[in-house]
């Protein structure tokens, strides 16, 4: 009976504490943008990711959620988070660059972001608080292209809902990150965007203040910076960093 009772208080004592991975390190809870759902599990797979909207996650991190390291695909939420004292000093993670995309088939014959304009055609978008929605009305605007959002149909949470909408033929054209777009071959084509339209999109990373694992948070930090987690970035279709 006694050999029970301490195994039990020995399981609640690993409950508590949290899951430890192999290195005696307790899991991270890595909240990270939508867009790196495929490519943070390759390079370190111990870790508990949320993935989501970054503005999503970057509100619950104010709230007090959990987590021990924020991926966001901007630097602004992070920065915001920092000045408020919540996250550590963001670093730039990587770089992406924005296309639109149409259903295979292309049933919308969308050619051009400009066919974008033309009646009847059912466009989704991200959420403007959402980075990849701001990054595609700054590219609209860029392009004199800000008319054709009367053709949106619906702004979504996170880039890969738009992803799903338009792989799913729900909708004619969708604006994604380029990374977003490889994930689904056969699904999606894609139609590009002219190098001088595009915005400056720049992923920033930090350790949460309030972790308990700060130290392993920021260790985790460095090794997405390091070479070998930086080519698997690259081999995913993400951009160079570029180092401040």
């Amino acid at each position: 009976m006694r050999s029970r009772v301490v195994a039990a208080f020995a399981v609640a004592a690993v409950l508590a504490a949290g899951t430890a991975s192999a290195a005696g390190h307790a899991t991270l809870n890595v909240f990270a943008a939508a867009s790196l759902t495929d490519v943070l599990p390759k390079i370190d797979s111990n870790e508990r990711y949320s993935f989501g909207g970054s503005n999503t996650l970057a509100a619950q991190i104010t709230q007090g959620a959990p987590a021990d390291v924020f991926a966001s695909a901007n630097v602004t939420l992070p920065q915001q988070l920092y000045a408020r004292g919540l996250v550590t000093k963001p670093v730039v993670l990587t770089r992406n660059t924005l296309v639109l995309i149409v259903p295979d088939g292309n049933p919308g014959q969308i050619h051009s972001p400009y066919d974008l304009r033309r009646s009847g055609v059912k466009l989704v978008i991200a959420g403007p608080a959402v980075p990849v929605g701001a990054y595609t009305l700054q590219i609209l605007k860029n392009m004199a292209l800000t008319d054709v959002l009367q053709n949106v149909v619906s702004r979504e949470t996170d880039v890969r809902e738009v992803l799903a909408k338009v792989a799913l033929g729900e909708a004619d054209a969708g604006f994604v990150y380029s990374t977003d777009a490889r994930t689904v071959p056969g699904k999606v084509k894609v139609v590009k965007l002219p190098a001088w339209a595009q915005p400056k999109v720049q992923y920033g990373i930090a350790a949460v203040t309030a972790s308990p694992n700060r130290d392993a948070a920021q260790a985790y930090v460095a090794m997405l910076l390091a070479k070998p987690a930086q080519a698997k970035l690259l081999a995913a279709g993400f951009l160079p960093r570029i180092k401040k």
